[in-house]
């Protein structure tokens, strides 16, 4: 059985971690897969480094997030042009562009080459960007094609049940009947696999002093991610907190702007900003409490990765976040833009190192156990099982 997937770009996230673990172990259970990304952005972290040999792949520098008539017209016809020649059984999209124009190219190749045998269309929101990255004017014209786009598709994955129920209820984006949840999965076996002698090795890598505090974040430096609320808060810990080193990792075109607003919240020496880093190992492994501050997420890939490693989480409670961080025994939570919410669970954090294991070590296993890779591949499997029988 053969699927074409398509996803806008291989940047660091979740969404490219799942199309290129779904695209090699798939190929194992029946399942010929041709993986077409796009172009990164300036500044994005790439994951192509996780492709495997084994996966087919085709680059389509056409393909782009912003918003580019000439080159989305020209990625469309290339991606109608890819459905003629391969014939898939399944075209399965991931991200907002490539599900707009994937779909659409599927729509127009059932229409005109293949109506006897029509293509199955698959999208996965991994998040939606009908809430906080756009004015009200764009939101509203992308909830109208999202909402077209829909009546061409014949599966829609969402990644958590909050993501569902905010398309499905409040954006009435397609029908019930189309809907299937299916978490994400990752291979969290070298994280799980931090101990405490690992620990001390990551410390001693990052050059962490001793009887120092670590608060680290991980993700795109950009505003949906919000890392000036991490700032923020950050200022607030530092005051109660004297020995708190502040580790952000990541890039993007933020990174200046974040660097100021530390110099000017006085936080500039105990703040680290480390730029995107593969060795995420040794950045939970020296973390203390995880802090994630976003203003939209699907499923929080960082804070899951975290949890994995045995730290304590603190969170807005946005998207799909509480579906991870269900409960205080597992991570805490505080209103989206409250710094002094999250800096007081951190503190807290921080003062009580006993309630600091507990809550790492149950959310270690709430994750093991609901994340894993093996779940997610099955998931997909009977998904195209039953959508092809």
């Amino acid at each position: 059985m053969r699927v074409l997937r398509i996803i806008t770009r291989l940047n660091v996230g979740g969404p490219s971690i799942q199309a290129i673990t779904l695209s090699d172990r798939l190929a194992g259970r029946g399942f010929e897969t041709l993986l077409v990304h796009g172009q990164l952005g300036a500044g994005e972290g790439d994951m192509r480094y996780l492709l495997p040999s084994s996966v087919a792949v085709r680059h389509l520098p056409a393909l782009r997030r912003p918003l580019a008539p000439a080159h989305d017209a020209l990625a469309l016809a290339q991606l109608i042009d890819l459905l003629r020649h391969t014939r898939p059984d399944i075209v399965h999209t991931h991200m907002a562009k490539a599900g707009t124009l994937g779909r659409l190219a599927a729509a127009i190749y059932n229409r005109t080459v293949a109506r006897r045998r029509p293509v199955r269309v698959v999208h996965t929101y991994h998040g939606h960007v009908l809430e906080g990255y756009f004015s009200p004017a764009k939101t509203r014209v992308f909830l109208g094609i999202e909402r077209a786009l829909a009546r061409v598709t014949d599966r829609i994955v969402a990644i958590s049940p909050r993501i569902q129920a905010e398309l499905l209820e409040e954006q009435r984006i397609g029908r019930a009947s189309q809907y299937r949840v299916v978490p994400l999965g990752f291979d969290l076996d070298r994280l799980a696999a931090i101990d405490q002698a690992a620990r001390t090795r990551a410390r001693a890598a990052l050059d962490i002093p001793p009887g120092s505090d670590v608060v680290a974040t991980v993700g795109r430096l950009t505003g949906i991610k919000q890392q000036h609320l991490f700032l923020d808060a950050a200022e607030r810990i530092a005051w109660a907190q004297p020995a708190v080193v502040f580790l952000i990792v990541g890039d993007g075109e933020m990174r200046g702007e974040l660097e100021r607003a530390a110099a000017a919240r006085g936080v500039a020496a105990r703040v680290r900003f480390l730029g995107w880093r593969r060795d995420l190992e040794t950045i939970y492994g020296a973390t203390d409490v995880f802090l994630l501050t976003s203003r939209n997420e699907g499923t929080p890939v960082a804070l899951i990765e975290s949890m994995a490693a045995g730290c304590a989480g603190v969170s807005t409670d946005v998207g799909g976040v509480a579906d991870v961080l269900e409960s205080e025994q597992v991570g805490l939570l505080a209103t989206d833009g409250d710094a002094a919410a999250l800096a007081a669970h951190v503190t807290t954090l921080l003062a009580d190192p006993d309630r600091r294991r507990r809550i790492g070590a149950a959310g270690r296993a709430l994750v093991l156990a609901r994340y894993g890779l093996d779940r997610l591949v099955a998931d997909v499997e009977t998904l195209y099982h039953d959508l092809l029988h």
